[in-house]
């Protein structure tokens, strides 16, 4: 049996576990320990918190998956001021062994190995993912995290992307008054602008302004709770459009990557599934012209496990070092 730390660092929140990798390949993990990002100037600073709160002795071996592209030696978060010297990890926080990947490359990790009954149907056929094929795994939270795996006989390939910084398309007025506004701001306009927990704010934005009422000051978090929970119609419609946006990204990019299959994965993917069931989501994804039967008969489904970043991340290790 072999122990590590698992560690998922995001922009807002960065989540530690003891995980164990048992000698069939089994992953447990240990009690959750969930720090803000921005509390700490690196990783050091959150390892150090963390020991603190373990009370004994860290393992010398940790899984790191970082919101970020891990191309080079050194790290830089896409939304947090977080640099990462890889190099140095080992001597920093006293490793013998690590692993390092993308934090949606780690999710895609977890999502190939998941358990048909972790997954909840959302669009398309009802039927299990692929066994061979690619399967593009997507999801929002403090950015837009997207991968993908490719299945082949023996097992599987999965592959980091920063997808998410493709340009944004407008399909109408509403949409076309989302990019007006936030043009101004960026310029080059990234779906992960929109389509990201902070986009709900530009899209209640631009229906306040559609509807021409005063303009808001309500921040992201109160956004969605008062238009999931039902209680504010303009934040509900907000919520209505981000679907559909998801639903529209989500079938881009499964035809980019030429997807037999699409996973929803995420903090905030898991806690709106019930919302995306029932909402344009379906629409949106299968609105591709041409396309839009082979799109119809894709299946995409949403991942249900509470910490996938952590899981895949110790996985990759797995797949790296060994049990």
């Amino acid at each position: 049996m072999t122990e590590l730390v698992a560690i998922d660092i995001g922009g807002t929140h960065t989540r530690f576990a003891i995980a164990t990798i048992a000698s069939d390949g089994s992953i447990a993990l240990g009690e959750l320990v969930t720090l803000a990002t921005d509390e700490f100037s690196g990783i050091e600073g959150a390892w150090k918190e963390f020991a603190s709160q373990h009370r004994t002795t860290l393992p010398k071996a940790a899984a790191i998956a970082i919101a970020a592209p891990v191309a080079s030696d050194t790290v830089r978060m896409t939304n947090n001021s977080w640099e990462i010297d890889t190099a140095c990890l080992g001597k920093q926080l006293g490793l013998e062994r690590f692993t390092v990947l993308n934090d949606f490359a780690a999710v895609a990790h977890a999502a190939a190995n998941a358990r048909e009954e972790e997954f909840l149907s959302l669009s398309g056929p009802a039927t299990p993912l692929p066994k061979i094929g690619t399967i593009s795994v997507i999801g929002p939270g403090t950015g837009l995290g997207v991968a993908h795996f490719h299945r082949l006989a023996g097992g599987y390939h999965v592959q980091a992307t920063e997808g998410s910084h493709i340009g944004f398309a407008p399909q109408d007025d509403l949409d076309d008054a989302i990019l007006d506004r936030m043009r101004k701001r960026y310029g080059r306009l990234s779906v992960e602008r929109v389509v990201s927990g902070p986009g709900i704010v530009e899209i209640y934005a631009a229906l306040t302004a559609q509807e021409e009422r005063p303009a808001s000051e309500l921040d992201d978090r109160t956004i969605w709770q008062r238009g999931l929970g039902g209680e504010d119609i303009l934040a509900a419609k907000a919520v209505d459009r981000f679907c559909l946006l998801l639903g529209r990204v989500a079938g881009d990019i499964a035809l980019a990557h030429g997807a037999s299959g699409v996973v929803i994965a995420g903090g905030l993917g898991l806690r709106i599934s019930e919302k995306l069931v029932h909402s344009g989501f379906t629409r949106g994804f299968c609105d591709k012209g041409r396309y839009q039967v082979m799109l119809a008969a894709i299946p995409v489904k949403v991942l249900t496990q509470p910490q996938p970043g952590l899981t895949g991340a110790v996985r990759a290790f797995a797949a790296e070092h060994g049990s």
